[in-house]
């Protein structure tokens, strides 16, 4: 299971004022801190809002900058504007890559797709089109298609491409977890060489305890094919589970990963 370390996002509040102050030690903390937990790429989003696209470009290729020199794990370049992307692929040192997010509009899939193609990066893939998040498993399988379609014709390959299924608050339609899992499930039977990714902590917005439930989901989405994960991996209990689901899915042989986690002091009841 891969796990993108969601913290460095302009929406958290203590994050949009570091990025607005320049803060450097308090954004390479938070990075260090993900990669110790855990981490194997960290999401970098630095859409403060309100400025210009210049203004956008040169916060993200600062924070990159910074991340990249204090750590050693690959970042997730996390923005909705094709140009920023750019400007930030062009600044980022190193083969490998996450750009985070298409989805299924010709004119987005058009701009990014070959940004991913020549850098050979990972590319997340929304599966809704305009108009919204789709509430089935078939619109969200369309979705899939057309993105399939489209990003293989541009010359991105099938296992460059990590499909989100999409995660709607369970507290606003509590059939929503379910049409997810299925839509992993589909996903990974159509598209076999691709990717699974979503960001857990959606699942819950809104409800108290959210980490039991963001905890149980993942559980949940692993049992159904999910092979990546954004989320907070500073919650010990959650990065727990991370290792539990390899070993239960297959993915740890002879349990390795879970006992050297466990001899570490890593695993959380």
């Amino acid at each position: 299971m891969l796990i993108v370390g969601e913290k460095i996002n302009a929406s958290i509040k203590s994050v949009g004022q570091a990025l607005l102050s320049k803060d450097e030690a308090f954004l390479i903390n938070l990075a260090k801190d993900q990669v110790d937990a855990g981490a194997d790429f960290i999401d970098v989003n630095a859409g403060v809002g309100g400025g210009s696209r210049e203004n956008a470009i040169t916060t993200m290729e600062w924070l990159i900058n910074h991340v990249q020199r204090a750590v050693d794990k690959p970042l997730c370049i996390d923005s909705d504007d094709p140009a920023v992307l750019k400007a930030a692929l062009n600044q980022y040192v190193g083969e490998t890559v996450m750009i985070n997010s298409v989805d299924a509009e010709p004119a987005r899939l058009d701009a990014i797709g070959p940004l991913a193609a020549e850098r050979g990066a990972l590319l997340v893939a929304l599966v809704m089109k305009e108009g919204g998040i789709p509430r089935t498993v078939e619109e969200r399988l369309e979705a899939a298609d057309a993105i399939m379609t489209r990003l293989t014709r541009l010359g991105v390959r099938e296992d460059q491409i990590y499909f989100d299924p999409l995660v709607l608050p369970i507290s606003v339609d509590t059939g929503q977890g379910l049409v997810t899992l299925k839509t992993i499930e589909q996903i990974k039977a159509r598209y076999p060489s691709a990717k699974t990714i979503m960001g857990l902590s959606n699942i819950s917005f809104g409800l108290p305890s959210r980490g039991i439930v963001n905890r149980s989901f993942f559980l949940m989405a692993a049992a159904a094919g999910l092979d990546a994960a954004i989320l907070n991996p500073l919650d010990k209990q959650l990065m727990s589970l991370v290792k539990v689901a390899n070993m239960l899915s297959n993915r740890d042989p002879m349990c390795r990963g879970f006992i050297r986690a466990y001899r570490k002091g890593l695993i959380s009841d």
